[in-house]
């Protein structure tokens, strides 16, 4: 964990704990958040990796975790945003389905390379830019249309249908 990270854990805590918990439960933006950050971290140990063997089981538990977390946030969140009026929310939720493709097809990708070698590097090296690339857009514009149209309560139950979905995701 960076100093970075920890620090952004401890001032939620702090502001966790002096704001007013919401009614329904967790608000699906702190745990899509707490997600993002440990799939980041993961995708850092991948890309600074020299060990072969150590590779493929980052590789095993960053699929894992950024399959179930895409095909749940696409159903309760890409297509709630989708659902919203504009052509903008639109756009930002078009986007978001795309650049998981993208990071899918870069999964299996790796997933057929052979480990520390210069194309698994480089595979994982994309991997990880595009990831940043996403989570950086996403917290900006999706997260914002999240905010602005659905309550607290309408959050929640978003967190609760995504820890739902996730469940129900094979990883193959």
């Amino acid at each position: 964990m960076t100093v970075r990270t920890s620090l952004e854990k401890a001032a939620k805590s702090v502001l966790g704990a002096i704001s007013l918990p919401t009614e329904g439960g967790p608000d699906i933006l702190d745990t899509l958040q707490s997600e993002h950050e440990e799939v980041q971290e993961l995708l850092g140990k991948l890309v600074r990796s020299d060990n072969g063997r150590e590779q493929k089981s980052l590789l095993a538990k960053i699929k894992s975790a950024l399959v179930t977390h895409t095909k749940a946030e696409e159903r309760v969140v890409y297509d709630a945003v989708l659902a919203l009026k504009g052509v903008p929310a639109k756009v930002d939720g078009k986007e978001g389905y795309i650049e998981h493709g993208l990071a899918s097809e870069t999964l299996k990708k790796l997933d057929k390379l052979s480990a520390n070698t210069p194309e698994f590097k480089a595979a994982a090296k994309v991997l990880k830019e595009l990831i940043e690339h996403h989570v950086k857009e996403e917290e900006r514009n999706i997260w914002a249309r999240v905010r602005e149209n659905f309550s607290g309560e309408q959050r929640a139950r978003m967190n609760r249908d995504f820890l739902a979905a996730k469940k129900r995701v094979k990883v193959s």
